[in-house]
């Protein structure tokens, strides 16, 4: 999926768009693997830090989350609705995300259970962990 195909499943636009393309999605497990490109021109490196610029971790969570929403909102009884943090737990922050990375976004959505539901997400850059976190979500 590129990211005219990922617009079409989120409602999420630019500035605010984390998720560049999918690479695997499999909605037989809810798993997905996407991609975020952290390019230097990112708005929020200019203050974040200037002189030493890294992604900050709750733009790494909402990436996670944006996957996670693309998988839910991928489901035929959930399509058109939108996804909503209900939660954030869990989460550590292994390793700091630079201009020039791009992030491995492995998202599973653990439980599904009326419009309330749960997914474990990880964020990897050159296959070492950055983040892992566990996430709640609401459908709206």
């Amino acid at each position: 999926m590129n990211q005219e195909d990922i617009k079409n499943i989120i409602p999420h636009r630019e500035p605010f768009l984390l998720v560049d393309e999918v690479l695997e999605f499999d909605p037989e497990t809810n798993k997905i693997v996407a991609l975020k490109h952290v390019r230097e021109e990112e708005y929020y490196f200019q203050g974040h830090f200037p002189g030493r610029p890294i992604m900050p971790g709750v733009l790494i969570i909402e990436s996670l989350a944006q996957a996670g929403a693309i998988a839910l909102l991928s489901k035929e009884e959930f399509k058109g609705k939108y996804a909503l943090f209900a939660g954030v737990k869990d989460c550590r922050f292994r390793k700091q995300v630079l201009p020039g990375d791009t992030l491995r976004l492995e998202v599973e959505l653990t439980r599904i259970k009326g419009p309330i539901g749960t997914g474990i997400g990880k964020a990897y850059v050159d296959d070492k962990l950055a983040v892992n976190v566990e996430m709640t979500f609401a459908i709206g």
